[in-house]
């Protein structure tokens, strides 16, 4: 599904990834795991085309287009490009509308097929029914954390990226947000996500560490 390969990234003449390399099959989750500065974040704005310059090789395939078509080489792609694709992202700082309301900042984010896929994100985020008439900057950490991959999913992706999900969250919102990302999971979708929390990591396929934007171990 994504297939990255001695990738390199730059901010600015600063070289932030070294020939980075791993691989996110179909309905496996992979967790990325380093101090802070070690690249986990520069990995996954990356792989979405953002703020950073590349080089190396970047390879993605999804589940439900073309079959037989193999990996298609995106690390030129505009961002938007990848995102049509079905590369969701989710950022450290959730990037929510925060005067907007709960549902507004869902029914922004939606594809085709809204009723659907606003239902199957409130499946997964029962807490934010009752909240759909609030709005975003009158909701908790772990409430907003929430709606931004509630929101994600609104788009319809195939592989989803989150970066520290789970980073100063309740406990209680933690686990909400674990058992919602392993039901993805169990649903086909391919997850990356760079997080320290444990119960997360307990739950991975695999575990990619990175220390100074080097591989280290998986």
């Amino acid at each position: 599904m994504l297939e990255v390969d001695k990738l390199n990234a730059f901010y600015g003449p600063a070289q932030a990834l070294f020939e980075v390399s791993l691989r996110v099959a179909p309905g496996e989750l992979v967790v990325l795991q380093g101090l802070n500065g070690a690249g986990k974040s520069t990995l996954l704005k990356s792989v979405m085309g953002l703020e950073v310059r590349t080089d190396g090789h970047i390879r993605y395939r999804d589940p439900a287009g073309p079959q037989g078509t193999g990996l298609a080489a995106i690390e030129r792609w505009d961002t938007h490009r990848r995102a049509q694709a079905g590369l969701g992202y989710v950022a450290e700082d959730r990037r929510l509308f925060t005067e907007l309301t709960v549902r507004e900042n869902l029914h922004i984010a939606a594809g085709r097929d809204l009723q659907a896929q606003e239902a199957r994100a409130l499946d997964l985020f029962p807490a934010l029914k009752t909240m759909l008439g609030r709005r975003a900057d009158q909701m908790s950490g772990g409430e907003q954390q929430m709606l931004a991959i509630a929101r994600t999913l609104m788009t319809g992706p195939r592989l989803l990226l989150l970066d520290e999900p789970c980073e100063g969250i309740a406990p209680v919102l933690v686990e909400a947000i674990r058992d919602a990302l392993l039901a993805l999971r169990r649903q086909g979708l391919g997850l990356l996500v760079a997080e320290q929390n444990q119960l997360l990591a307990a739950r991975a396929d695999r575990l990619v560490l990175l220390v100074a934007g080097k591989v280290r171990g998986s």
